[in-house]
């Protein structure tokens, strides 16, 4: 089992608040059995050139010393899409050494111009994500319908699995990805205190995602 999307690295973003608190959710990760864990900071595309990656790093070897022998860590970054035509090619910026890149939209709506934008990093080889879509508030329907729009333009993955909702009720998001051939993601998006009910691993629900998703995304880089 792995953890794909995750604030556990301590101190950077909502997530979780220190590095005790973390060492915390890792002996339960440890204990469930999963193996690998994500951290996926939050970070605006239009201040990517600036992103942290060094300090982050730091901050992980310094989680890393502390911690059990497993889960294994690795960064990745959870990208607002806030500002179009960011290039978001550093390998830094992506999933775990791979080339996809989780991405997210305003809260306030998709834009319009969200295919366009998509389309472009996927020309630029970059394998967008889209995380939690179920945060667009579109039925079932509605739902598949612009998914296999975005998939059209670029999008390579969406999250199925997601801390904030029962099994049953994410099943569609996995059948929409499998349907449309695309990577089904997720994880927990454990965000620690600063969000009471995801401070346990998997979050509310105890979700984790099947081991071989790594390997797929990474595969998807030479998808057409």
């Amino acid at each position: 089992m792995i953890d794909i999307h995750s604030h556990l690295l301590p101190g950077v973003d909502d997530g979780s608040p220190s590095v005790e608190a973390s060492l915390l959710v890792l002996e339960r990760f440890a204990a469930d059995g999963v193996e690998v864990v994500v951290c996926t900071p939050h970070l605006n595309a239009s201040e990517a050139e600036e992103a942290p990656y060094d300090r982050h790093v730091e901050i992980l070897g310094s989680l890393q010393a502390r911690m059990p022998a497993t889960p294994r860590l690795a960064l990745g970054w959870e990208i607002m899409l806030d500002e179009p035509g960011v290039d978001l090619r550093a390998r830094h910026l992506a999933l775990a050494g791979s080339t996809a890149v989780l991405v997210e939209f305003p809260r306030r709506g998709v834009p319009a111009s969200a295919d366009r934008e998509l389309s472009r990093l996927r020309s630029s080889g970059v394998v967008p994500v889209l995380a939690h879509p179920f945060t667009l508030f579109l039925g079932t329907d509605d739902t598949e319908r612009f998914t296999s729009e975005l998939v059209d333009a670029g999008l390579r993955g969406i999250e199925g699995y997601h801390g904030d909702m029962p099994t049953g009720e994410q099943e569609p998001f996995r059948k929409i990805g499998e349907k449309l051939g695309i990577v089904v993601s997720g994880g927990s998006d454990y965000h620690g205190h600063m969000r009471p009910d995801r401070t346990l691993p998997g979050g509310k629900y105890g979700v984790t995602v099947p081991p071989d998703v790594l390997g797929e995304l990474r595969a998807a880089r030479d998808a057409i």
